[in-house]
């Protein structure tokens, strides 16, 4: 989930002592890319951090940092990680498959498809749900967080998509009335995958799965369900929680991701993302007209469309992809709108710098390097 890791990041701050980025890349040399990955540990913001782009030159898979603490074991290459939002790109894409087969439109309400679900559904489309302009409140404000005790109960709590929307829906719009601006909310997409197995009679996890994962052999990447577990290899992920009143980092690698849900609950690697986002932008996955909808802002100025990010940078090269948040790991996938160059980022939180401003000055690199 998108931003969720932002409100914990500071409070590891004090809990975790400074770790020394070790690592080395795989496949062709880009010495530039490894100093810029070390900066990503440590003071950048990163216990471990894994790395691949892809580009005119080959394919380059690093990483730093640690990937358990304790043990001096490293981050590994091709290791798996909680996506977070990443997962929305990928459900937004089954969404405009069934838009492109005529099983939903872009323009369909929300009351049409989940009669009496939300307060002023009938004036709220799939549209604005997928760009975060429905004003749907977002369940995620109504959760507890770390370090308290409530959030460490729930770390085996399988929460349903029909509570947290109830959570959601008990609080007033965040915009009103839905269109009228931008307010990123991680409820919207929980319906969405409601309004798939509606349309479908199969859960978004299979259509996931059946749509994408499948046919682009991502073998790396999963739609977990309530299942707490991330596939090996794997850095392990550390939250700050007051089991005896002091905060102190816990592994949190395990944990049920039901709480994410529909809205991020996605596990892959930084190989998978890579591929995901290419079949994206190069027609694979979806038609071009449907692409070009996908890349519409939500409102003017804005730098989301359905599902999908984007960004310029320094040298004035837009990429499209996303990032996402999933407590105790953060990941960034991007890729040009040609595919000729892509860069996607795993990492697990240490310091209470956001690691964003590192990781993008890693990306940036990535993508202007000549």
């Amino acid at each position: 989930m998108k931003r969720v890791q932002r409100v914990v990041v500071a409070a590891v701050a004090a809990l975790v002592v400074g770790v020394a980025g070790t690592g080395a890349g795989h496949g062709v040399e880009r010495p530039g890319l490894q100093e810029r990955l070390e900066r990503v540990v440590g003071g950048g913001g990163a216990l471990g951090v894994m790395v691949e782009v892809r580009d005119e030159r080959g394919v380059w898979r690093a990483s730093s940092g640690v990937g358990e603490l304790g043990t001096g074991r490293g981050v590994p290459v091709r290791g798996h990680f909680r996506v977070g939002s990443i997962s929305k790109t990928f459900l937004a894409t089954v969404v405009l498959q069934l838009v492109d087969e005529g099983e939903l439109g872009l323009d369909d309400t929300v009351e049409a498809w989940l009669p009496g679900v939300v307060p002023g559904g009938a004036g709220m489309t799939l549209r604005q749900l997928l760009n975060h302009t429905s004003g749907v409140y977002d369940y995620v404000r109504t959760l507890p967080m770390p370090p308290g005790q409530e959030f460490v109960k729930n770390r085996w709590r399988t929460w349903t998509a029909d509570e947290l929307v109830r959570r959601a829906v008990a609080n007033p719009p965040s915009v009103e009335p839905p269109g009228a601006g931008y307010s990123y909310s991680n409820t919207g997409y929980l319906l969405l995958g409601q309004i798939v197995e509606k349309a479908t009679g199969r859960s978004y996890a299979d259509e996931i799965g059946q749509r994408i994962i499948g046919p682009l052999r991502l073998g790396g990447t999963s739609v977990p369900g309530t299942s707490p577990r991330i596939p090996h290899p794997r850095p392990r992920a550390y939250l700050p929680v007051e089991p005896g009143g002091t905060a102190r980092p816990t592994d949190y690698t395990e944990m049920n991701p039901s709480l994410f849900g529909a809205a991020g609950e996605m596990i892959s690697t930084t190989r998978d993302l890579n591929r995901f986002v290419a079949a994206l932008l190069d027609g694979t996955l979806i038609p071009a007209h449907l692409l070009d909808e996908m890349k519409k802002p939500g409102v003017a100025g804005a730098t989301y469309g359905l599902g999908l990010d984007w960004y310029d940078t320094t040298c004035g090269i837009r990429v499209y992809g996303n990032d996402g948040d999933a407590l105790a790991y953060q990941a960034w996938s991007y890729s040009t709108a040609d595919g000729r160059r892509q860069a996607t980022v795993g990492l697990t939180s240490n310091r209470p710098a956001d690691p964003a401003d590192a990781v993008h000055a890693l990306l940036d690199d990535a993508f202007c390097d000549q």
